[in-house]
């Protein structure tokens, strides 16, 4: 799966005001509530911090693909997330982190979770294009670059 295939316009939040990493979490179970309107935010925060607790989720590179599994989900959902201060996230590289791509995804749907982080590892392995992410001045401009990457 790709995220162009699982990101909308309301999960796309360009240049947020996160200061810490609970914050962001806030942040993005706020916007994938919208899409899940079954999952309480509660479940979606347990969710991810689940999985951080597990280690970080901090690629590198000021990129994060915060991520978690949930139990009576039925259709996957990625919220994309610029911050407009890196905040500190236990990345492997020890810097702080801008981009952030999360994922809520059905417990049951586990080749296909690996599958859309791949995906999204790839995607933002291209310097050039997180350099394009991080220039983006709105929410649409940020979506667009999304749906228009190969």
């Amino acid at each position: 799966m790709k995220l162009q295939d699982i990101l909308t316009l309301d999960c796309t939040i360009c240049a947020a005001p996160a200061s810490s990493k609970k914050r962001l979490f806030d942040t993005i179970c706020d916007a994938a509530s919208r899409r899940l309107p079954d999952m309480s935010q509660h479940d979606l925060l347990q969710s991810l911090t689940q999985r951080e607790q597990l280690g970080s989720t901090g690629i590198g590179n000021g990129i994060a693909i915060p991520h978690g599994r949930l139990n009576h989900c039925k259709q996957a959902v990625a919220v994309l997330i610029t911050t407009s201060q890196a905040i500190p996230f236990d990345a492997i590289d020890n810097r702080p982190v801008d981009i952030f791509i999360a994922l809520f995804v059905p417990e049951d749907c586990c080749k296909e979770h690996l599958s859309t982080l791949q995906n999204i590892a790839k995607l933002f392995g291209d310097k050039k294009f997180v350099k394009h992410i991080r220039k983006c001045q709105d929410n649409h401009q940020l979506f667009d670059i999304i749906q228009e990457a190969s």
